[in-house]
């Protein structure tokens, strides 16, 4: 591989890796601890994220229970929960945070599909991006002959196809799972 189709193969990464974080954020109506990534506490004046303050669990498929390591913060975590946007309502028992995950209607879930659907344009943007800057970079380089010029742009758009295949393959999945009952 060249310095260039190694330089679009580590952005296009990102690209995907960035895909993957925003597709755990999509809540389904199963419970999946990344939802909490967003959410701080204030733990004595420092936002801190959750995930740092409390052991996450998932006893059950519909169900997540964060226990925090000190006690005194739990109204905290219930109070920051609830004002997030996950649209779920904590409860507290005195020793951990229970979050219950409703099913999703049919409506909203397809409503999730968008977003997803969504995402993924915006990963394959940011995939094309990349190619564009890339070819940009060759075209601009004295350094290399046409053939080799038109070589270089070959591999990055094969590189291209690749990573625009893998989000639809992360879409088509993330939808099977969002519209499963």
């Amino acid at each position: 591989m060249s310095e260039y189709s190694d330089m679009a193969q580590e952005r296009m990464e990102k690209a995907i890796s960035n895909l993957k974080r925003e597709f755990a954020k999509v809540r389904t109506g199963r419970a999946n601890p990344n939802i909490l990534d967003g959410i701080t506490v204030d733990y004595y004046g420092t936002a801190t994220p959750i995930t740092q303050l409390a052991a996450v669990k998932v006893p059950e498929a519909s169900t997540l229970t964060i226990e925090p390591w000190d006690k005194s913060v739990l109204s905290a975590v219930e109070k920051a929960v609830a004002a997030s946007d996950l649209g779920i309502t904590p409860t507290n028992d005195g020793t951990c945070i229970r979050l219950p995950f409703p099913k999703p209607t049919e409506e909203r879930r397809r409503e999730l599909v968008k977003e997803c659907k969504d995402l993924a344009e915006q990963a394959r943007v940011a995939v094309r991006n990349v190619r564009r800057d890339v070819n940009g970079k060759i075209e601009r380089d004295d350094n290399l002959s046409e053939d080799e010029e038109r070589h270089e742009e070959g591999l990055v758009q094969k590189q291209t196809d690749k990573f625009v295949a893998e989000v639809d393959e992360l879409l088509k999945t993330k939808t099977a799972e969002v519209m499963e009952i």
